[in-house]
């Protein structure tokens, strides 16, 4: 079983929250997470999760991407190129060649989930997710587009559907765009973090094999001659 686990770039912001016991590396929160990784890895499940909002996103990916490259004036093309490094392993939405740089597509639910302002596009686990990419990609900068695209109708459900049917806004107006800067100090900092993560992963697994090893042998002790 498989012990050195690499850490996905969308879930790299679950291992980044600071511990309140003094002393500690791994939050309550990072080590839960763990825990759920090492459990999928011992059963050979994927706990998949899925919603309504994540459905949109996948449904809408290509034409986000097309709005930006309009509204931007860039080429743009979805990346389908999975990379990996000692520590990270992560697929990015879009990279640039020509400007060295990548952008990542979030399509908002509704207008009522919309950022309109980069304030409000802010968010500490999209946040180290673009820094694994720019580690992956070697990029000085990562964009983050907050694009509102009408939502597919069998998603809708009981909102009202001017939320969700929003093609008449011109398109400049349905586009927020969050920029990251790349910072060796923070990379560093998530590397620390990945191997203390391993210690604990590793952990967690042999305490799996040992209690569950010791739990065999218990019910043939228990079996009458």
């Amino acid at each position: 079983m498989q012990t050195e686990l690499k850490i996905r770039a969308s879930s790299i912001g679950k291992l980044m929250t600071e511990p309140k016991s003094k002393g500690e590396v791994l939050s309550v929160g990072a080590k839960t997470y763990l825990r759920e990784l090492a459990a999928q890895e011992i059963l050979g499940i994927e706990f998949e999760v899925s919603s309504k909002e994540m459905e949109k996103g996948i449904l809408c990916e290509a034409d986000a991407i097309a709005l930006v490259g309009r509204v931007r004036g860039l080429d743009l093309s979805k990346n389908a190129e999975r990379r990996q490094d000692e520590f990270f392993t992560g697929e990015c939405d879009v990279f640039e060649q020509t400007y060295r740089e990548g952008r990542d597509t979030k399509c908002s639910w509704s207008a009522r989930t919309f950022p309109i302002c980069a304030a409000d596009c802010e968010d500490k686990l999209y946040e180290y997710q673009m820094r694994v990419y720019m580690r992956l990609w070697d990029a000085p900068r990562w964009h983050v587009d907050y694009v509102l695209l009408d939502t597919p109708e069998h998603l809708i459900g009981y909102e009202p559907v001017t939320l969700h049917f929003v093609s008449y806004i011109p398109e400049h107006m349905r586009l927020t765009t969050w920029t990251v800067e790349r910072d060796p100090e923070i990379e560093a900092r998530m590397v620390e973090k990945v191997k203390h993560a391993r210690a604990y992963y590793a952990q967690v697994v042999a305490e799996f094999d040992q209690t569950h090893a010791a739990a065999v042998v218990e019910q043939f002790e228990d079996v009458p001659a």
